[in-house]
């Protein structure tokens, strides 16, 4: 049976940064701004969770709150003992144009009840946070990365969602044609020839997957070409190198599809984010740690569903 994460996760950089275990007895917020997705982990303990234009949440069991992009949130304690958290920034290298980052719906809340190894690498991963290792903190970094690939498994196991990416590749037929993309992204892909890797008849092909990914095969490998792309830029190649790999004849081609999606050229996007990756590395370096929480102040008055905090 084919990885269907494979090729993704070789692609991309998936990146986590435990800043918080232990007890937690004030409101925090987290500012989308920030550019960072977030994974938290309530272990024990009741909290209200509150995102902008949605109802507040209450949990009251153990529950995985997963953000694959940034999105302004709130975690307020309930009770005068607080709540028990691990939590974590989560980045995919190419942050909001990343497939798996639009795979997964914004917000994932998960009970942790009966959910078999993920629940094993989570009593794992608060084991280490409640003890003093060497390496602590490497090694709750890594098991915060298993956990996010357990999670996208199991929403793809569990047919958890509908639409999308990962329902495509819940789909063993649709599957086969998309990994291929992913694997060979350079190729002169035609639907004639995904028909045959997914070993379905072209018409069949196209509307199955526009029907379960929600856009037409050959959208999405412009898509996927374009965030690999973001992916090597960021890494420093060149433009010209970069476009020969993602499958464009010349560097002039892929800026012309690369702006006529993000609106910028491609060189001044790999600009922009060097600059943000140096500016990041000195506020790192002068502070001594990495992002954490930001304390909120407590409402006086009960949070309305996009309500001001």
């Amino acid at each position: 049976m084919q990885d269907r994460l494979a090729a993704l996760l070789s692609r991309f950089e998936l990146r986590a940064r435990v800043f918080q275990t232990g007890a937690l007895c004030q409101a925090v917020s987290f500012d989308a701004a920030r550019g960072v997705g977030h994974i938290h982990v309530l272990r024990r303990g009741a909290l209200k969770l509150v995102t902008s234009g949605a109802r507040p949440r209450t949990l009251a069991e153990p529950s995985l709150i997963f953000f694959t992009r940034p999105v302004t949130h709130r975690l307020e304690p309930l009770g005068p003992e607080g709540v028990d958290l691990v939590c974590a920034t989560v980045e995919f290298g190419a942050p909001m144009h990343n497939p798996l980052t639009q795979a997964v719906p914004p917000m994932v809340v998960l009970p942790l009840s009966r959910q078999g190894t993920l629940s094993d690498a989570l009593h794992l991963l608060f084991r280490e946070a409640t003890a003093i290792h060497c390496g602590r903190q490497a090694v709750l970094d890594r098991m915060s990365e298993v956990v996010i690939i357990l999670l996208l498994r199991h929403l793809m196991d569990q047919n958890l969602v509908s639409s999308g990416l990962l329902a495509g590749l819940a789909d063993p037929r649709l599957a086969k044609a998309i990994n291929a993309m992913h694997a060979h992204p350079a190729r002169a892909w035609t639907l004639d020839a995904l028909a045959r890797e997914a070993g379905m008849s072209r018409a069949r092909f196209a509307v199955r997957f526009r029907g379960t990914v929600g856009q037409t095969s050959g959208k999405y490998l412009g898509e996927w070409r374009i965030s690999l792309a973001q992916s090597l830029l960021r890494k420093g190649k060149p433009v010209k190198v970069v476009a020969s790999e993602v499958g464009y004849e010349s560097a002039s081609a892929l800026a012309r599809a690369f702006t006529g999606r993000l609106r910028i050229s491609p060189t001044t996007w790999a600009k922009r984010c060097e600059s943000a990756s140096a500016a990041e590395s000195r506020q790192i370096a002068n502070s001594g740690k990495g992002e954490g929480p930001r304390p909120a102040t407590r409402p006086r008055r009960p949070v309305e569903a996009g309500g001001r905090n």
